[in-house]
């Protein structure tokens, strides 16, 4: 899967959004679950998780109501490793 490190980077740039990738790095969380870790309302933090997802840093699934959101590792790796590999002359 290609990522859009520029959309990584961007989306990363936000202290509340690497807050919610450091929560989701431990465990698998629905939103609410999220919200009680900030002092924000559901649809601010549903808004910072749907930039995460548009860049593809989270993934989510749906179970009832609920939508569980977990971080894709993947994304992270591959984002952070082309942008080193740019500054050691192999990118």
């Amino acid at each position: 899967m290609d990522f859009d490190c520029c959309s990584f980077f961007k989306a990363v740039a936000d202290p509340t959004r690497v807050k919610i990738m450091m929560l989701l790095a431990k465990r698998e969380m629905c939103v609410s679950d999220i919200c009680q870790h900030f002092q924000m309302k559901q649809p601010s933090i549903s808004h910072h998780l749907n930039i995460l997802k548009n860049a593809k840093i989270v993934t989510d699934r749906k179970e009832g109501k609920e939508v569980y959101y977990s971080l894709n590792s993947c994304c992270i790796d591959s984002c952070c490793s082309d942008f080193m590999k740019k500054f050691r002359g192999s990118g």
